[in-house]
């Protein structure tokens, strides 16, 4: 089971332990998408893994979630897999203490979760896939991989564009132009079908295929904070 808690916090540890009874092992996959709740936060840049999972939820025919653990959660079924979708309630920096709770609540592995996020690094409208790596200055996925004890679980980022010298906080948490919404909204699509892809054939399959969407799309050590 994966660790949740990372080891220099042993006390959180044993108390979460005594406040969670696992559940029997039900081998689903999970996939989280990131963002911050509130209204105020709807359909921007740093919510389009939030708007990315509506879609993965649309797909499998979820239409209701409830709240567990400080998230939104549904369950669906995906080629014979059972889904955990799932929206980190925490706001963005802390997601990694929803997603780890609920691994470790469902006995989920992290090989068997999937992660989408916003990323600056990528124009606008790409996406990439990854099976495994650092945060690239993400701290949602920084703290995911505190949580978890690992890197090793596969991500889909979805390109939101830099802001180049400009205000970082004012662009991730602002509302895109109709430019950039018609691209985001395309890339979303394409995120969506990269993380089902992931489950139907693999993360190495998925990379083949959706890396190379949408033109370049080369590696930076920049993210949203």
């Amino acid at each position: 089971m994966s660790k949740f808690f990372p080891p220099e916090d042993p006390m959180f540890r044993r108390l979460f332990q005594k406040l969670i009874k696992p559940k029997k092992e039900e081998h689903m996959i999970m996939i989280a998408g990131l963002g911050n709740p509130g209204k105020e936060y709807e359909h921007t840049r740093h919510n389009v893994g939030f708007d990315t999972l509506d879609r993965i939820a649309d797909q499998l025919g979820v239409s209701s979630f409830s709240t567990k653990l400080r998230a939104k959660v549904g369950t669906g079924v995906y080629q014979g897999e059972k889904i955990l979708l799932v929206k980190p309630q925490t706001y963005m920096n802390l997601s990694g203490e929803s997603i780890g709770a609920l691994a470790a609540y469902y006995r989920i592995e992290p090989e068997r979760i999937i992660v989408i996020s916003d990323d600056i690094a990528l124009p606008v409208g790409n996406i990439r896939v990854r099976k495994k790596g650092s945060a690239g200055g993400h701290n949602g996925l920084k703290n995911i991989i505190q949580c978890l004890g690992t890197d090793a679980f596969a991500r889909v980022r979805v390109g939101v564009g830099d802001c180049g010298k400009g205000d970082l906080v004012g662009h991730v948490l602002g509302r895109p132009d109709a430019g950039d919404r018609k691209l985001l909204e395309e890339a979303m699509d394409l995120a969506r079908d990269a993380a089902l892809c992931i489950i139907e054939k693999g993360p190495d399959e998925a990379m083949n295929l959706y890396n190379r969407k949408g033109g370049s799309q080369n590696e930076s050590t920049t993210a949203a904070p």
